[in-house]
């Protein structure tokens, strides 16, 4: 089913078409911005301007959401052209449900002026920054957490050009904000990145260091000021949402009987913690189901670890045996079973859960659905930028494995698996993509030790972005890698995973 062209779209004037069930709990417009959201894809669409919505319609307040694009202008034309109004459809094999989402304030594209969003994140109205830019907009080193600034962002730290990085805006930000007193604010990181509000504070204070460095000591004065009136909340967010497709578009049309070009699609479920630092108040979002906590840390490492490795190692093994999507990849012969190993013999044995929280537990549900039949959550899209996930997302289980002198058998089978899938064909055969910001050096080490899984492991190994020295110049890490490789490599992912059961 396609979308009709010329079709009625979603926007102010067709509200009172909508079904009643469909209806936003929020008018746009009728809600003052409190919130800059850097990042408007499908994620943060689906996620937090859902929470936002719902918390506003219960407990009122300012808090309505300006959406900035970094780069593209795609969706910034799709949303103005709809009133800032979309569609999220929860989707799972027991049926739809669509609804419209009115949080959006505005949408704005970064790149397209990029001093108006400066002026935005210094306006006093606005009190809470969020984040979904994924790991690569933070420059930061996956191993240290160091800003690795590349030339764009030290020109937008070091010169006066209008900023086009992420680190830039938000420091240029900050730096007008001091500058006009215009009171508190919250930034908040919702990507998954390690202590992800500990990692965008430390990106803060070296970019401000380096306008230091340039600036006759400006940034000293900032830090004081950002120490009193700046806060960096960790948070954990979760709800999978696939890239939007044509079908994703039509079921929208379907049930609303109106173009959004917008829609997004998502399974049932979601969660998010919050880290409950905001100095400039924040929406009620414990009225729309968040956790409120004083310690983001083990609900970070549970999801990190117990979801989005085990999604990577679904996403690996999936598209080396020939599965488009992650459903599709759980069909195969015996990997349930080994994910269900790899969270209840190294996930959970690695990290102290939440009180009260069952790890095994927590990845059953995972597996349920991960298995939802209606959400195509692709497995090349989830391997993508495998060398900026891997470290949070499975080498860090297998340091603390080591260092608690356990042996990490099921972990290691997903970086081999990922060493497996970088050399770029499928077990049949098929090429596949390596999107990669390390792909260059990745193939280069793959053709400097190529004559062997044992020489291709050394290579990769010396890649010090992903791999920590400490586990590099592990032994028993070493091998049980090359044995997991050596297995793929000859056999293939099924007959290694029969053998493996």
């Amino acid at each position: 089913m396609g979308v009709t062209v010329g079709a009625s779209r979603l926007g102010l004037g067709v509200l009172r078409r909508l079904p009643a069930s469909s209806r936003p709990l929020v008018r746009p417009g009728a809600v003052p911005a409190g919130i800059v959201h850097l990042g408007l894809g499908a994620f943060h669409r689906a996620h937090q301007a859902v929470y936002t919505e719902e918390a506003v319609a219960a407990a009122g307040g300012d808090w309505g959401i300006v959406g900035v694009a970094p780069r593209s202008t795609d969706m910034v034309t799709k949303l103005a052209a709809q009133d800032c109004l979309f569609s999220v459809t929860s989707t799972s094999g027991a049926g739809n449900q669509t609804r419209v989402v009115g949080a959006l304030a505005g949408a704005r594209h970064a790149a397209g002026d990029p001093t108006a969003i400066v002026a935005l994140l210094a306006d006093p109205a606005i009190r809470v920054v969020t984040l979904t830019v994924t790991e690569k907009a933070y420059q930061l080193d996956p191993a240290t957490g160091r800003l690795r600034p590349d030339e764009a962002v030290l020109a937008d730290l070091t010169t006066d050009r209008p900023p086009q990085t992420v680190p830039g805006l938000l420091v240029r930000g900050l730096l007008a904000r001091a500058v006009a007193e215009a009171g508190p604010i919250a930034l908040v990181s919702c990507d998954n990145l390690p202590s992800n509000g500990e990692r965008l504070h430390s990106l803060v204070g070296q970019a401000l260091q380096v306008v230091g460095d340039a600036a006759d000591g400006r940034s000293e004065r900032v830090a004081d000021w950002l120490r009193e009136n700046v806060s960096f909340p960790g948070t954990m967010v979760d709800r999978i949402v696939p890239a939007s497709t044509p079908q994703t578009l039509a079921d929208a049309q379907a049930a609303l009987g109106v173009s959004d070009l917008a829609a997004v699609a998502a399974e049932p479920y979601r969660q998010w913690v919050i880290e409950d630092r905001f100095p400039g108040g924040r929406p009620a979002w414990e009225r729309a189901g968040a956790v409120l906590t004083d310690d983001a840390g083990p609900w970070e490492r549970l999801k990190l670890r117990a979801l989005n490795g085990v999604h990577s190692a679904t996403a690996y093994l999936g598209a080396l045996a020939g599965r488009e999507t992650i459903a599709e990849a759980l069909e195969i012969p015996h990997l349930a079973g080994v994910l269900r190993r790899l969270i209840a013999e190294d996930v959970a044995a690695s990290f102290t859960p939440p009180d009260g929280v069952s790890v095994v537990d927590y990845g059953e549900e995972v597996l349920e659905r991960f298995a939802n039949p209606v959400i195509r959550h692709r497995t090349i899209q989830i391997a993508m930028d495998g060398s900026q996930k891997l470290p949070q997302r499975v080498l860090h289980t297998i340091a603390d494995l080591r260092a608690a002198g356990a042996r990490p058998r099921w972990a290691t089978l997903v970086v081999a698996a990922w060493m497996r899938f970088a050399q770029g064909h499928a077990d049949d055969g098929t090429s596949l993509p390596l999107d990669d910001p390390l792909a260059d050096r990745i193939r280069a080490a793959l053709a400097a030790g190529r004559r062997s899984p044992a020489g291709a492991v050394e290579a990769l190994f010396g890649l010090t972005e992903v791999f920590p020295a400490e586990l590099a110049a592990d032994d028993e890490v070493r091998d049980l890698v090359v044995g997991w490789l050596t297995a793929l490599d000859r056999h293939g992912v099924e007959k290694t995973l029969a053998g493996a059961a």
